[in-house]
């Protein structure tokens, strides 16, 4: 009689544990909260960087302007 390997029985695959339903989608919700948290904040900052940029390039470019010229 044809008996199955030990070895291909050790290999079979089994079902994962109960505890992988919980822990895989609470990792993967923590993962997207993290990164809209840390997507937002960058946001807030690119967008700080902007306006600081813009306020300078203003800044320099009245202080080019002559007393006279008027502004544009």
């Amino acid at each position: 009689m044809a008996t199955v390997p030990t070895m291909l029985v050790s290999l079979a695959i089994s079902a994962p544990p109960s505890s992988h339903f919980i822990y895989i989608p609470v990792i993967f919700i923590i993962g997207i909260v993290l990164g809209f948290v840390l997507g937002a904040k960058a946001t807030r900052d690119a967008i700080a960087l902007e306006q600081r940029k813009a306020a300078e390039r203003e800044a320099r470019q009245a202080s080019r302007r002559p007393p006279d010229a008027p502004q544009a």
